[in-house]
């Protein structure tokens, strides 16, 4: 059927899409999205609770690695590290939403060869991008610590002791280490935002989709500031207890992503 043909974005036979004309961000628009992607999660519950298990795996992943680690300057930034997973994870929520928007049929083949011909698109790059981001976050986190508690004999193991973290130069580093990862966040919530969704719709390079969502953030700093807010206290929520909150919080956060997308941005 006609309708369930997904374009195959991997291949260069398509023509690029136009540039993107951007349209004003409210905070109805947020509560908008937000109610669409409750919807979504609703109607398709299953492919959300797939997903969102996706990123519970990774979650624990991270947290496992927290317990055998023998470096607390690592642990700071896997705490940061980990919503950045999220967008990657919520691919195939985009993509059930895409659908459910166009009217087509859902089905597990279809949901998961469209996000199998994103790897041979622009989609990696965005990865690529994202784990740079990440890596300067861990070396900048692991260079203040060594600043800050380097002379510290508590500094190989904080499992044994958290006292290292009350001292004045422990609350610094924190302190520091919090503004610092707060920066790299907001950078990879610009660039990716509405990049992730729009990479998935439309066939066009990376670089001018990061561009794309940084305008939006820009254009419209107070909604999506408030947007990013909202991502960060439900993610929060969701890590409760032992992450299983994020098969309800990552489906409807992803959902709502799309709409958010949409909204933002006139149709290709």
């Amino acid at each position: 059927m006609a309708s369930d043909q997904t374009p195959d974005f991997s291949t260069t036979d398509l023509p690029a899409s136009p540039t993107p004309v951007l349209k004003p961000v409210t905070t109805e628009t947020i509560k908008t999205a937000l109610h669409k992607g409750v919807e979504d999660f609703r109607k398709a519950p299953l492919f959300g609770l797939f997903f969102g298990g996706v990123y519970f795996v990774g979650g624990l992943v991270l947290w496992l690695i927290a317990q055998r680690v023998d470096n607390a300057g690592l642990l700071v930034p896997l705490a940061f590290i980990f919503p950045l997973i999220g967008p990657f994870a919520a691919i195939g929520l985009y993509e059930v939403s895409r659908r459910q928007e166009a009217g087509e049929s859902l089905d597990w083949g279809a949901v998961l060869g469209a996000m199998s011909r994103q790897k041979g698109g622009q989609l990696p790059f965005m990865g690529v991008v994202m784990l740079f981001m990440a890596l300067v976050w861990i070396v900048i986190s692991r260079v203040t610590f060594a600043i800050f508690l380097g002379n510290s004999a508590s500094m190989t193991n904080i499992f044994s002791s958290m006292d290292v973290l009350w001292t004045p130069e422990g609350i610094l580093m924190l302190v520091v280490n919090a503004a610092v990862g707060f920066s790299v966040a907001l950078m990879i919530f610009s660039v990716t935002v509405i990049a992730m969704p729009m990479l998935l719709d439309r066939e066009m390079d990376f670089v001018t989709a990061m561009i794309t969502s940084v305008q939006v953030v820009l254009d419209n700093l107070e909604p999506m500031l408030l947007w990013a807010a909202i991502v960060v206290g439900l993610l929060i929520v969701g890590m409760l207890p032992m992450f299983l909150g994020l098969f309800i919080v990552l489906p409807v956060l992803g959902h709502s992503t799309w709409h958010l997308y949409r909204a933002a941005v006139e149709p290709a």
